[in-house]
């Protein structure tokens, strides 16, 4: 999934934005308001990790400007933690709240959940052709066999499934999959699907529509 974080406090932007990509997000960061609105407008993002008191454009303003836009859901993450402080954070158009300081294990869950409640959203756990992916746990098999996948891998995997058979270009697979520092032409997707269909095996399950994109085909 891909994740805008905005945090102001770059030691802790560096050690949230380290941890989600562990756990398979890509992720972008925002070190103030603006930015987080500018980066908004540039790309999908699944989930917006939203610190509340921000430099530039506030936290709140920001957080009502994405409700408006509705593309993103929206995880305001603050040290205020009062239940009139969450009421106002929900209130303004975060999809939920979660207080500083925090379980990093939970921080990963919400953003988990509220990633598979975007639109259209989609169930937990995917099948298609033998193939049983867990978003939530991070575990994908064909057939009970165990797949060792990449994070990429795992995130096209996860994307073509997802489609429930249409037809994801390579543009939507980058922009969802990886993060802002990913050269726009590179050959990424393309080597990424060659090893993810090595890895599933026979029979094949990730056609290739000419000019439009991959596919799963069964």
């Amino acid at each position: 999934m891909r994740v805008l974080l905005v945090e102001d406090e770059q030691p802790l932007a560096r050690y949230i934005a380290a941890g989600l990509r562990k756990h398979g997000c890509a992720v972008d960061v925002a070190h103030d308001g603006r930015q987080a609105l500018d980066k908004a407008d540039v790309a999908p993002y699944d989930v917006v990790v939203l610190d509340r008191d921000l430099p530039v454009v506030h936290g709140d303003t920001v957080c009502r400007l994405l409700a408006e836009r509705g593309t993103s859901r929206v995880l305001m993450l603050t040290a205020s933690g009062a239940v009139s402080d969450r009421v106002d954070g929900l209130s303004l158009g975060a999809d939920d709240y979660l207080g500083k300081p925090f379980a990093f294990a939970e921080l990963v869950a919400r953003v988990g959940a509220l990633a598979r409640r975007s639109t259209p959203a989609r169930p937990p756990v995917l099948r298609a052709g033998g193939i049983t992916l867990d978003s939530s746990r991070r575990i994908a098999e064909r057939d009970g066999r165990p797949l060792a996948l990449t994070p990429k891998e795992f995130g096209v995997l996860e994307r073509l499934l997802a489609a429930d058979g249409a037809v994801v270009s390579a543009e939507t697979l980058l922009d969802k999959v990886w993060d802002e520092h990913t050269d726009p032409f590179t050959n990424a997707v393309r080597i990424t699907v060659s090893t993810l269909r090595r890895k599933l095996g026979d029979p094949p399950l990730i056609g290739t529509v000419t000019g439009s994109g991959y596919r799963i085909t069964s």
